[in-house]
């Protein structure tokens, strides 16, 4: 019984050691007399790998403004409406302005309590109720932007509320086309570059993802008073110019 055990135990070493000789330092498993291969697996990102931007520089031709009301009162019923006969005098003025209705949208309603805190019994206390209700408003006609300011500033009164403008392009697709093609060239200009001082030849691209710049939205905290819309000049607003930038991140082959 025992040399039978002794058998088995010796049979199982013998296997293990036989295993162990099949593993290549790598890890993976080779035939009986011949050379384990080395696979390197760690690093995937072979090539010349550069990154290429392109730059548009345009001139906007849409401006949008974030515009509305806010009311204040004792109760909900006033504050509300307070800001709904505001809003709609501002509303009138911008279709009457040239403001299309379907350029106009809902961006922000709230309704809340305006609370202030009490010394004497060390805790909030309600003093009234603020309604706000802001839209974004486009304006596809650059010349009327101040007049529409102020005009709005004048329907809305003390309640308005004026919190930016964001100068874009209606169709900025082409504008992408051109980037994007800079943006190519600009990257294969660099990969040729360092294929010469590497001492190699450049392939083809094996990978290319690109990425796309948002020009940053142009913000004016703005608050106008009344008597802005009448007798004042015109609110001066400058579009300037907008750059449209893409990067690509590209992968070249090494022949």
């Amino acid at each position: 019984m025992k040399n039978k055990i002794f058998l088995a135990v010796g049979m199982v070493l013998i296997l293990v050691l036989v295993g162990l000789t099949g593993c290549s330092a790598a890890g993976g498993t080779v035939a009986a007399g011949t050379q384990p291969v080395n696979v390197n697996v760690g690093n995937q990102q072979t090539g010349i790998w550069v990154n290429g931007e392109g730059k548009v520089t345009v001139v906007p031709d849409i401006a949008t403004i974030n515009l509305g009301i806010s009311a204040q009162a004792d109760t909900v019923a006033e504050a509300n409406s307070q800001a709904v006969t505001a809003m709609n005098d501002v509303m009138s003025v911008l279709t009457s302005n040239g403001v299309a209705q379907n350029d106009i949208k809902t961006q922000y309603f709230n309704i809340r309590q305006v609370t202030r805190w009490d010394d004497r019994g060390q805790q909030e206390t309600v003093i009234g109720y603020r309604v706000s209700n802001m839209v974004t408003a486009k304006i596809r006609d650059l010349e009327k932007v101040g007049t529409i300011i102020d005009a709005v500033a004048g329907a809305g009164g003390d309640l308005t509320r004026i919190n930016g403008i964001n100068f874009s392009v209606d169709e900025p697709g082409k504008y992408y086309t051109q980037a994007r093609e800079l943006a190519m060239n600009d990257a294969k200009a660099k990969a040729e570059q360092i294929a010469e001082l590497a001492g190699v030849n450049l392939g083809r691209p094996t990978y290319v993802v690109e990425n796309t710049y948002s020009p940053p939205i142009i913000y004016r905290d703005a608050m106008p008073a009344p008597e802005m819309a009448q007798g004042a000049p015109t609110t001066p607003v400058s579009a300037g110019e907008m750059d449209i930038t893409m990067n690509v991140q590209v992968s070249y082959a090494i022949q």
